[in-house]
C-alpha cells in the first residue's frame, strides 16, 4: 500500500507559477515511477509528466514541455511538479500517481496508486 498526498494547488493568474508536491508514504520502496495527471471538467484524464524513481528519467506531455518540470526528493519520498508560465488551459484537477512496475507512463490505467487530487485554476 502506498499513500499519496498532493498539495500546492490553488488559483493563479495566467503567466504565473505553482509548485505541486506529492508526498508518498507506506510501501514507497515498491514504487517504480511517479507521475502527474490532470483532468478538466468534461475531459479525459491526461498525462502531464512522469519520473522514474531510481534512474530519474523524465517524461513530459507535449503540452507542458518547456513549462513544467517534474523532480523528486528521494529522502523525502516526494515528487514535485513545478509549473511555470501557466495558461488557462492548464486549469484542472491535478493528480499524483505511483506506478509499481515499468509500464506505459502516460496511461492512467497503468498506475496503481492515486492521490486525492488538487485543484489548479489559472485565470486569464
Amino acid at each position: 500500500q502506498v499513500q499519496l498526498v498532493e498539495s500546492g494547488g490553488g488559483l493563479v493568474q495566467a503567466g504565473g507559477s505553482l509548485r505541486l508536491s506529492c508526498a508518498a508514504s507506506g510501501r514507497t520502496y515498491s514504487v517504480y515511477a511517479m507521475g502527474w495527471f490532470r483532468q478538466a471538467p468534461g475531459k479525459e484524464r491526461e498525462f502531464v509528466a512522469a519520473i522514474t524513481w531510481s534512474a530519474g528519467r523524465l517524461y513530459y506531455a507535449d503540452s507542458v514541455k518547456g513549462r513544467f518540470t517534474i523532480s523528486r526528493d528521494n529522502a523525502k519520498n516526494t515528487v514535485y511538479l513545478q509549473m511555470n508560465t501557466l495558461k488557462p488551459e492548464d486549469t484542472a484537477v491535478y493528480y499524483c500517481a505511483a506506478e509499481r512496475y515499468s509500464s506505459k507512463y502516460y496511461a492512467p490505467d497503468e498506475y496503481d496508486y492515486w492521490g486525492q487530487g488538487t485543484q489548479v485554476t489559472v485565470s486569464s
